[in-house]
């Protein structure tokens, strides 16, 4: 179990790296030249000389070459420094700090609402004896996942908030505002935790002892619940690991649409100053959410099933 544990903190830390230094050479190699788009108001107004704009360059290690910037700047990203807003003269830890509870809120939202909605679509596809029934719900995570999430978002504020006016359409108006932001990134979500579980659960079905569990007289909710869906679940398990920083992605969108708080806001706001350290701040952090949850679900694979387990045990001792 050591093993197995260090294995994956040393995979994590990888994900980090490479999301970090990617992130940092795109960014660099983009085209303009940030600091003059950031003096660019000043510049307008007060007549920046080029003795200003150099001087700016030099405090953001901009005068420097592309490799040393890297090495300095990874040494302080390790120190969980990520250096300072060029917009906002702040450090980006802060700016994303303030931004972040929304967002996961949001994200933590619709995760909630994928797992029991398409958890729940893939029980009663599964457990239900009607064939054109099954059919039917089987062909809605298909629909779901055709459809783009921003028009999912449209009809719901068309329908929930401009004709019923049950939800607020926009903003960030505690509880109720959440709602419709929520359903709208979790749909999706749903849809393909459905059908993946639902092609486990088909199988796991099958399996004689789910055969045997039957001929003992287990009736048609403990076969689901007890025997097949533990098995079935680890899929869906490691497709919801993978749909995580899907998620943080969908809500920087979903809070465009919406015109919520988040860092759906900063992050457009820093890509069209081109304020770089927000939005390297921005990938690293989105890197570092999707690591705990695989790390989380990695680390939950051994209680339910075993194998892995005995499997990294018997290779920890191969080796």
């Amino acid at each position: 179990m050591r093993r197995y544990l260090i294995t994956r903190l040393a995979q994590a830390a990888g994900v980090l790296w490479a999301a970090y230094t990617i992130a940092f050479f795109i960014l660099d190699y983009l085209p303009g030249d940030p600091v003059s788009v950031m003096a660019g108001a000043a510049a307008q107004s007060a007549a920046l000389d080029p003795a200003q704009l150099e001087a700016l360059r030099r405090e953001y290690g901009f005068d420097r070459p592309v490799l040393a910037r890297y090495a300095a700047q990874l040494t302080d990203a390790l120190r969980g420094d990520l250096g300072d807003s060029m917009a906002a003269g702040r450090p980006v830890t802060s700016v994303i700090a303030q931004a972040l509870p929304p967002t996961l809120q949001l994200t933590g939202s619709a995760l909630l609402l994928a797992v029991a909605g398409g958890g729940g679509l893939a029980l009663l596809a599964t457990a239900t004896r009607r064939r054109w029934l099954r059919q039917v719900l089987l062909s809605l995570p298909s629909l779901a996942v055709s459809v783009p999430a921003f028009w999912i978002g449209l009809m719901l504020v068309q329908l929930l908030s401009f004709r019923v006016r049950i939800f607020p359409a926009f903003g960030d108006d505690g509880p109720a505002g959440l709602v419709l932001p929520a359903v709208t990134l979790a749909v999706p979500t749903a849809a393909l935790l459905a059908q993946v579980l639902a092609r486990s659960l088909t199988a796991a079905l099958a399996e004689p002892y789910v055969q045997t569990a039957r001929a003992k007289g287990a009736g048609r909710a403990r076969v689901h619940l007890r025997h097949a869906l533990r098995n079935a679940c680890l899929p869906a398990l490691t497709v919801a690991g993978l749909l995580a920083g899907q998620l943080l992605a969908g809500a920087v969108v979903i809070e465009t649409v919406f015109s919520r708080d988040g860092l759906g806001r900063i992050t457009a706001s820093a890509v069209a100053q081109q304020d770089i350290p927000v939005v390297q701040g921005v990938v690293v952090v989105g890197a570092m959410v999707f690591v705990l949850v695989n790390l989380a679900i990695d680390l939950l694979f051994p209680l339910l099933d075993k194998r892995v387990a005995i499997g990294t045990a018997h290779a920890g001792s191969a080796a």
